[in-house]
């Protein structure tokens, strides 16, 4: 899973062509950190077909609110540097983020 940062985010997920799925996820986040193993699991499960990066918001505040990130944890995918599909915290069950990932390989 890529790391993102405040300095690789343009060039790994927006200036990037391929298809990424990017975990926004903070500091003391309870729901985040419960959910963090199953993404996980997902990018071993499914890291060859699409792009798996975690970005810590609570380290690049400024990022995720240009990125319309106003809950955590939250789950988008990108494609082509465009963010399309989203769950947030009240949508996201394990079942929802497979459905989601499949939808986009």
């Amino acid at each position: 899973m890529i790391e993102l940062d405040k300095d690789n985010f343009q060039a790994e997920v927006l200036d990037n062509s391929a298809k990424t799925l990017v975990f926004f996820s903070g500091d003391g986040c309870v729901p985040c950190e419960a959910i963090k193993p199953f993404v996980v699991e997902c990018s071993e499960k499914y890291g060859d077909k699409i792009r798996f990066a975690k970005l810590n918001t609570s380290k690049a505040r400024r990022l995720s609110m240009s990125q319309k990130v106003m809950g955590l944890p939250t789950i988008a995918i990108y494609d082509g540097g465009a963010k399309g599909d989203t769950i947030t915290k009240e949508g996201m069950t394990e079942a929802s983020i497979v459905e989601l990932i499949e939808k986009h390989i």
